[in-house]
């Protein structure tokens, strides 16, 4: 598969902090800072009664470049993920979180969908430009096979 080809591919991307540490999110902080970007930006909390999803859950629109994405947050485990995402536009989320989101200096871990199926280690989100993320991600994508 061409890399034009995978840049364009969809999936789940997954950000959390390190095995071990925390961003302190809250529902209400993540509201906050989608609520700064568009003030009309879909939010649901789910207090984990019924559902797919144990335990407590946020649901939430995001605009990132005129693109509508679907996020989720979990407070336990730890860490907010998008849905149905190509490359960049993961690239331009996980530059809002590292900017918006997650305690100056935190680190971001990410994985896909895919990776967690085939059973890959969260990798770090560089602390760089949004091409050279994306560029990561491409590499991740390639790793998890299956791309012919």
């Amino acid at each position: 598969m061409e890399p034009e080809e995978i840049a364009e591919l969809r999936t789940m991307y997954v950000f959390t902090p390190p095995d071990g540490q925390s961003w302190a999110l809250t529902y209400e902080g993540l509201e906050a800072k989608l609520r700064e970007r568009n003030p009309d930006e879909f939010i649901r909390v789910d207090d984990g009664s019924d559902g797919p999803v144990s335990g407590s859950s946020m649901h939430f629109g995001i605009t990132l470049d005129d693109e509508q994405l679907e996020g989720m947050a979990l407070l336990s485990p730890e860490g907010v993920s998008v849905k149905d995402c190509t490359i960049g536009s993961a690239a331009r989320f996980a530059v809002w979180l590292r900017t918006d989101v997650v305690p100056q200096g935190a680190p971001v871990m990410f994985n896909t969908e895919w990776g967690l199926e085939a059973e890959l280690p969260d990798a770090p989100v560089p602390d760089a430009t949004r091409p050279r993320i994306a560029a990561a991600f491409m590499d991740h994508l390639v790793e998890t096979g299956d791309l012919d």
